[in-house]
């Protein structure tokens, strides 16, 4: 495996995950490489939506129903200090060229998203900031990376499961449909999680023995902190000689954080939103190469630092029975629990 250039055996204290119930210290490895994966060992996981993956194996473990008790409770920029990479306007007019590229057959779905940045705090301890988002938000894929050997400081509250890994076994639960608690779905909301659905079917269907890829959960209704989700599971039993480098090429980035077709998607990803995402929707976890077991979130709801900027991410699916004011106001819902977290009275 290829290491990282500026991690030689470290024993920097201040490189900790805690992730998968699990606080892992004393960090021995850190690499691009994701056939670490299949080696040996308890890896601490990163996959960025732009940028290299980083792996960092621990040798240090103790179970951990949340985050460690900080040194230092989180201080937050203030509510008033953040700032998007798209305005009102901005977003509505990208909405509208992805209804003109459904309406030519360029594509079905295209996930657009925006970036919130603020100043991020002297001393900012990433720890401090997941314990207060345990407290505030806690969500089932919650994940604390915090590596400054590797330029790595991600606090996530995801509630979306990417890829669970057991053996043979790989299972993917994305999320599409979004709603305030005490409104309905609309049928929007469903066709966009079916669409989904199709595509990590395909994904799977890649690197998984043919007749075992299945549906086992469809449109099954989640409540999580002031918002409740449309979720689906996508299940298959992986071909031999799979590993984590090959199943990680059919399905990353997540289709629930891309579109349909992906591909297609993407590229309009790319073209419409003026900052690359970073670590949001990529993908946070941790992997245990020795009982081939893993577990990766979907990295949305998630904080990470980078160039003195505290940054948070939100977006949703565009569809053709979208319109510039709803899906603005779903990107405000998604972030205002999150917001008022990070930044206490910023609701």
């Amino acid at each position: 495996m290829s290491p990282l250039p500026a991690a030689p055996r470290a024993r920097d204290v201040e490189c900790v995950a805690v992730v998968g119930g699990t606080v892992a210290s004393g960090l021995v490895d850190l690499t691009h490489d994701l056939a670490a994966l299949d080696s040996h060992g308890w890896w601490a996981v990163v996959l960025p939506f732009d940028g290299a993956p980083v792996c960092a194996r621990f040798e240090r473990r103790r179970p951990s129903g949340s985050v460690p008790r900080p040194s230092r409770p989180w201080v937050g920029p203030p509510p008033g200090s953040w700032t998007s990479s798209l305005d009102a306007d901005a977003f509505a007019a990208r909405v509208e060229l992805v209804r003109e590229a459904i309406a030519a057959g360029d594509v079905y779905q295209v996930n657009l998203t925006r970036r919130l940045s603020a100043p991020l705090p002297a001393d900012a301890s990433m720890l401090a900031l997941g314990a207060a988002l345990a407290a505030g938000n806690p969500a089932p894929f919650a994940a604390v990376v915090d590596l400054p050997a590797a330029g790595v400081r991600v606090a996530s509250a995801s509630p979306e499961l990417f890829l669970a890994r057991q053996g043979r076994r790989v299972r993917s639960s994305p999320i599409k449909g979004t709603k305030a608690p005490g409104t309905a779905f609309t049928a929007k909301d469903r066709a966009e999680n079916v669409m989904i659905v199709d595509l990590v079917r395909n994904d799977l269907g890649r690197v998984c023995v043919p007749g075992t890829v299945r549906v086992p959960a469809l449109l099954a209704e989640e409540e999580h902190p002031g918002l409740v989700h449309l979720v689906s599971t996508v299940e298959g039993e992986l071909r031999a000689g799979v590993g984590w480098p090959e199943l990680l090429d059919a399905t990353f980035p997540p289709g629930s954080v891309t579109g349909a077709p992906k591909l297609a998607a993407i590229e309009h990803i790319a073209r419409l939103e003026p900052v690359p995402r970073g670590v949001y929707c990529g993908a946070v976890g941790w992997v245990d190469a020795d009982r081939r077991e893993g577990e990766l979130n979907v990295a949305i709801r998630t904080f990470w630092a980078e160039d003195d900027q505290l940054c948070f991410g939100t977006g949703g699916a565009i569809t053709w029975d979208s319109t510039p004011a709803d899906e603005w106001a779903e990107t405000d819902l998604k972030a205002a629990r999150l917001l008022a977290v990070a930044s206490p009275g910023a609701a």
